[in-house]
């Protein structure tokens, strides 16, 4: 019997202030940290970016851009549509919306950029290896690949960060139906699949990473 599949409709409303109840802005931080290195980025494939706060920072801070913006969540779209709307007035015209999941999105087009925000961190080993040979045939020469996860340091705050994710990951199993229960190597992932990591931002006592990852 196959699976449920994991539905964040339910957390959609609520979300942020879940999220910064549980880590502040710690989240928001991360996701917004290489937003400047993007500027020259026109075409980006925004996968599972959730309410949309990040995606609403890419369009507004970069009017040349266009985008993709794939979720399984009907609520979680409507609400990233209504922020990008709202910072930028021409999003109707630079935003394309795709109800699915991201690994059955067929793409139309190519893309410069790929963004996966806290959403690799959904998929298993298998998934993000699948995600990654979909995705490659549709990028233009030089993309570049921006990742911000959850990581298991070590040191002093390996078995801390242990907890931490796996209270998260049974937290979302009760709320959503979520099935993952580790983190995957999303780095090893991105190497098979022809990507460099050029860039790495650690926050949350290293907790929190954030990655550039450039197509060689």
């Amino acid at each position: 019997m196959t699976p449920p599949v994991a539905n964040f409709d339910l957390v959609a409303r609520p979300y942020r202030w879940m999220e910064y109840l549980t880590f502040g802005r710690s989240l928001e931080r991360c996701r917004e940290h290489f937003l400047p290195a993007l500027a020259e980025r026109r075409s980006a494939l925004v996968l599972g970016d959730g309410d949309g706060r990040f995606l609403a920072g890419l369009l507004g801070s970069n009017p040349d851009l266009r985008a993709d913006a794939v979720d399984r969540s009907a609520a979680m779209l409507h609400l990233l549509e209504r922020r990008a709307a709202a910072s930028a007035p021409d999003a109707a015209t630079r935003l394309g919306t795709h109800r699915t999941d991201a690994l059955a999105f067929e793409a139309m087009q190519s893309y410069d950029l790929v963004v996966t925000h806290f959403f690799l961190d959904c998929l298993s080993q298998s998934e993000v290896e699948e995600l990654c040979r979909r995705v490659v045939p549709h990028l233009e020469p030089g993309a570049m690949w921006l990742v911000s996860d959850f990581r298991i340091p070590e040191g002093a705050m390996h078995w801390p960060a242990r907890a931490l994710v796996g209270c998260l990951y049974f937290a979302f199993r009760l709320l959503t139906g979520l099935r993952t229960r580790r983190l995957p190597d999303h780095g090893a992932a991105l190497q098979a699949a022809g990507f460099r990591r050029t860039a790495q931002h650690f926050s949350l006592a290293g907790v929190l990473t954030t990655e550039l990852w450039l197509q060689e």
